[in-house]
């Protein structure tokens, strides 16, 4: 991974697959810089080269949610973005930061395809039979995952577990807001000619333990979205869920990595092509 960057007036925290942060060098400043970098990464994997103007494009559909989301309480703080990241970063709150990723599906499709394909559940939860991939789940499901430690696989977990992690009254709060928002941001995407496969949200707790959605929220990396029209009329699992995201890396990789050492560097026009669903998608959500 490549060094991070150096901001004046501001101290390099973390690196995460794509994400760097960074705290203030004013100890009375709480905040916290949250950097999106032109990493792509895949099958935990950090891949190269970089998708360009990732981090900016990322940031941007980021904002725009939360825009559309304001009633909801979420970690944005006030405050001008340092001019070396300008476009792609974001002022945040210090956060108590819950170690669930908080998944959302509402369609059946990648691992949760193959789960039940094997024993007809998602996560565990029982689903009726005769489900093909790529189809709209009767309710949207809560199927939450443990956020494990840098290069260690997230788990998903069951909700009892959640419960054993973070409490009965928090655990309740993370499922519902989870659906709620889930629910309303694919009401915005269908509006768009847009289907929101599904998602996953992170939250945290602010110093008055008020609940806050977190990181970033509804973008290609953390969402799968799939155009509305091609879904309905596709005649293969390929052309109904055609992803505005990094799919095509993932396809990539799997047809020309046997996931044995370091993967691959990725020729350039996969990297185009990845960044043109990336603005087209933008461009769908707030055309």
């Amino acid at each position: 991974m490549s060094e991070a960057q150096s901001i004046p007036g501001w101290r390099h925290l973390y690196s995460g697959k794509v994400r760097d942060l960074y705290a203030s060098e004013d100890p009375a400043d709480t905040r916290i810089l949250l950097v999106a970098s032109d990493r792509v990464s895949a099958f935990d994997f950090v891949l190269s080269p970089g998708i360009p103007q990732k981090g900016e494009l990322l940031t941007q559909l980021s904002d725009w949610w939360f825009d559309q989301l304001s009633d909801v309480p979420n970690h944005l703080a006030e405050g001008e973005i340092p001019d070396a990241v300008a476009g792609r970063a974001m002022l945040a709150m210090a956060l108590e930061i819950l170690p669930i990723e908080c998944v959302v599906r509402g369609y059946i499709t990648g691992t949760g395809w193959a789960e039940y394909v094997e024993h007809g559940t998602v996560c565990g939860i029982p689903l009726p039979a005769g489900l093909s991939n790529g189809d709209r789940l009767p309710e949207p499901l809560f199927t939450p995952a443990y956020k494990a430690p840098l290069g260690e696989h997230d788990e998903n977990i069951t909700y009892e577990r959640v419960v054993e992690l973070v409490g009965a009254e928090r655990a309740a709060q993370l499922r519902d807001a989870s659906l709620s928002l889930y629910r309303r941001a694919s009401a915005i995407a269908e509006a768009k000619g847009l289907i929101l496969a599904d998602t996953k949200f992170e939250f945290g707790v602010d110093a008055d333990g008020t609940l806050r959605l977190a990181d970033e929220v509804l973008t290609s990396d953390s969402s799968r979205y799939w155009d509305a029209e091609a879904w309905k009329s596709g005649t293969t699992p390929e052309a109904r869920m055609a992803s505005f995201d990094k799919q095509i890396v993932r396809d990539w990789l799997a047809a020309n990595w046997d996931k044995q050492g370091e993967p691959p560097a990725l020729p350039d026009e996969i990297v185009e092509q990845t960044a043109d669903r990336y603005r087209e998608l933008i461009g769908r959500l707030k055309g």
